[in-house]
């Protein structure tokens, strides 16, 4: 119970620590900005801290099967930590925000190329967008977008190299994937590869779908406040790593279906050996 109780305490921390390091780092953040950034942290620490303390799963996926949400958690914090940098490196005055600063403009200027999910942020502004804002906005998808890239190639080399989940213990799909109801009607096997595919295509899709849909819902949607460091932050982190778990939850899944293929060739193998030798 300590044990669990200790890990529940420590992965509460980290998660309060990623929503608050935009607060504690950007130079300018307003007071009522601040006092709701606290609650949220609170609020999200209290959630993962039941979550994992609790024997018995309830929504949070793969909890048993590390190091995938570990994994999530970096990813996300990454862009989270990467943007706050870029936008404070100058208030921070140290050497490795200056790095992180030469990092990140490279990173924007890898991916800003015709089509790519980063001009389509830029060309979903409305017009008459300030050229400064227009560079904000720019460099921030194209950090976040790279970042999440590098948390997909991540759980790319968990998988094909390491072999997961198998080389981490015997997976149970139902403390492993709550929310997925295998009494649900039809094959289990189907529909985890039909909820993979669907979760891939939309991951990979919904880069450029959003800013399309933001374009469409110009007068609807209100883009005055993506010129706040705090604001574009969040919504750029959210743009690029809600995808990206959609695909690693995409991959996941698919593993997981070729694993009971996998089993279910096996007994059926054993069953009809056992056929064979009883007729003998």
């Amino acid at each position: 119970m300590i044990v669990r109780l200790t890990g529940a305490f420590l992965r509460a921390l980290l998660i309060a620590l990623a929503i608050a390091t935009p607060s504690l780092l950007l130079p300018e953040v307003g007071a009522d900005t601040a006092q709701v950034v606290v609650l949220v942290a609170l609020a999200a620490g209290a959630f993962t801290f039941m979550e994992y303390f609790s024997q018995f799963p309830s929504i949070l996926e793969f909890r048993f099967a590390p190091p995938v949400n570990r994994l999530r958690y970096f990813t996300m914090f990454a862009i989270v930590l990467m943007l706050t940098v870029y936008f404070s490196g100058a208030a921070l005055e140290t050497p490795i925000a200056s790095l992180l600063m030469k990092l990140a403009a490279l990173m924007a200027n890898a991916v800003d190329f015709p089509f790519s999910p980063v001009r389509l942020v830029v060309l979903a502004l409305p017009s008459g967008t300030e050229p400064e804002v227009v560079e904000m906005v720019r460099d921030a998808a194209g950090i976040a977008y790279v970042m999440s890239l590098l948390g997909l190639v991540g759980f790319g080399v968990l998988v094909r190299i390491y072999g997961w989940p198998v080389r981490y213990g015997a997976f149970n799909v139902w403390i492993n994937l709550p929310l997925f109801d295998p009494t649900g009607g039809g094959d289990v096997l189907a529909r985890l590869k039909r909820d993979s595919i669907v979760n891939a295509v939309l991951g990979f899709l919904l880069p450029f779908l959003l800013p399309a849909l933001v374009k469409l819902a110009g007068a609807l949607v209100d883009m005055s406040a993506i010129g706040n460091p705090h604001t574009l932050i969040w919504v750029m982190t959210i743009w690029a790593f809600v995808p990206a778990n959609l695909i690693i939850r995409g991959v996941a899944l698919a593993r997981v279906a070729d694993i009971i293929e996998e089993k279910r060739r096996r007994t059926y193998a054993e069953a009809r050996s056992e056929d064979g030798l009883q007729a003998v």
